[in-house]
């Protein structure tokens, strides 16, 4: 059977509907948190949330089912001699962290300088997603797209940089609004060329 929908793993049990089956242990784990936090499970309106909820986190989380290199797998080297910079700016995504479990929302812009390859720019795209799509903190996720694009394409530089607000900060806590954290990764000419990293970054609008 082939799932076309990214968040269903291959060794997930599918329901009649065609939707994933979520486990008893899963359900019972969400029903014992919704008591906990002072709500009864068996409220009208609570009574479907556990299978809800067991679903939302399958696919939230589906980047721990998928290898995000292999988008960078087909390249393409008639690019008519360009051999310059290659940008994709303000790429939205959303992930959640590790500590909280919160959402982390926010964008990144990720470039490289090819040398004889470059790849569709939607799949830069779907190495963050697929990174994305894990319990994460920040700084490796900006790390972990960065190493990804340089080992499998060997360009001769890669820029990452991301920009995001926290949950854990917003929604609980010291509870402050409006606040971005910035992390980057540089590797190659961006790192060792001081021109090359001033263009990218003024590129990238930093």
């Amino acid at each position: 059977m082939v799932f076309p929908i990214a968040h269903i793993h291959y060794d997930d049990e599918i329901d009649e509907s065609g939707k994933v089956v979520v486990p008893d242990e899963v359900l019972e784990a969400i029903k014992t948190l919704i008591r906990w936090t002072g709500d009864d499970p068996r409220r009208e309106g609570l009574i479907d949330t556990p299978r809800r909820v067991g679903r939302a986190w399958r696919e939230y989380c589906a980047g721990y089912g998928e290898d995000p290199s292999v988008h960078l797998s087909r390249t393409f080297e008639e690019v008519g001699g360009y051999h310059e910079l290659v940008l994709l700016k303000d790429i939205p995504f959303q992930s959640h962290c590790e500590h909280h479990m919160a959402p982390i929302i926010g964008k990144a812009s990720i470039a490289y300088m090819p040398t004889d390859r470059v790849v569709g720019i939607s799949k830069l795209a779907r190495v963050l997603h697929g990174f994305a799509r894990r319990l994460q903190v920040q700084e490796r996720l900006t790390a972990e797209v960065a190493n990804c694009i340089w080992d499998h394409l060997k360009p001769e530089g890669v820029a990452v940089v991301i920009e995001a607000q926290h949950g854990c900060m917003t929604g609980r806590g010291v509870k402050v609004h409006g606040v971005n954290m910035i992390t980057s990764k540089l590797i190659g000419c961006f790192l060792d060329d001081q021109s090359s990293r001033k263009e990218v970054m003024s590129l990238m609008g930093y």
